[in-house]
């Protein structure tokens, strides 16, 4: 593992995802830039074969080695949905809309589920990928001023009431999904570059 300070470039036009990134792999003495590069999103049903094919489209483009990663919330009593469609249900419904669907369902399990791709444009191999899942419940109403996304309405399994949106950056990076992808990526990349 070397010993010195390395750096991670973090595709991502997301400042508070960044901003979480960040946070992580500090700790593992990793410094992130954030590249804001317009990449594709592609419909499927798995998060892992969006990142995967975001990440190869985002090395083409700037013909470096990239990380990226996507997520999403899974609800246990909408068959899962919003799933991988999350961002484009966060966009059209929001938080808002989660909850009117789930207003009259006390069925409020969920979980997140987190997946880094890293691609490198030196190596022709598939991009490698690290995930994180928490599983928790969906709120009854939004709470918190932090976070970003469906962050008001989800309330991770760790013992405590408070949504991800009533945490600081720190506190959720213990718990999260994302934070747990990012840490085995992490781990990953310290002993491969």
């Amino acid at each position: 593992m070397k010993k010195g300070k390395v750096v991670a470039f973090f595709v991502t036009g997301n400042v508070h995802k960044f901003h979480e990134a960040r946070g992580v792999l500090s700790k593992y003495n990793i410094a992130t830039a954030m590249l804001n590069l317009e990449t594709i999103e592609i419909q499927a049903d798995d998060i892992e074969t969006i990142a995967k094919a975001s990440a190869l489209d985002a090395v083409t483009k700037s013909n470096m080695p990239i990380f990226m990663e996507d997520a999403g919330l899974f609800i246990k009593a909408l068959n899962g949905f919003p799933g991988p469609y999350s961002n484009y249900v966060y966009r059209t419904i929001g938080t808002k809309g989660i909850l009117k669907l789930m207003e009259k369902n006390n069925q409020r399990d969920a979980y997140f589920h987190s997946v880094v791709a890293f691609c490198n444009p030196n190596k022709k191999t598939e991009p490698s990928c690290f995930d994180g899942r928490v599983d928790g419940k969906l709120a009854y109403e939004e709470r918190g001023e932090q976070g970003f996304g469906f962050d008001p309405i989800f309330e991770p399994e760790a013992g405590r009431r408070e949504t991800f949106a009533q945490m600081t950056t720190e506190e959720k990076n213990k718990y999260s999904h994302r934070a747990q992808a990012l840490r085995k990526f992490a781990a990953w990349y310290r002993l491969s570059f």
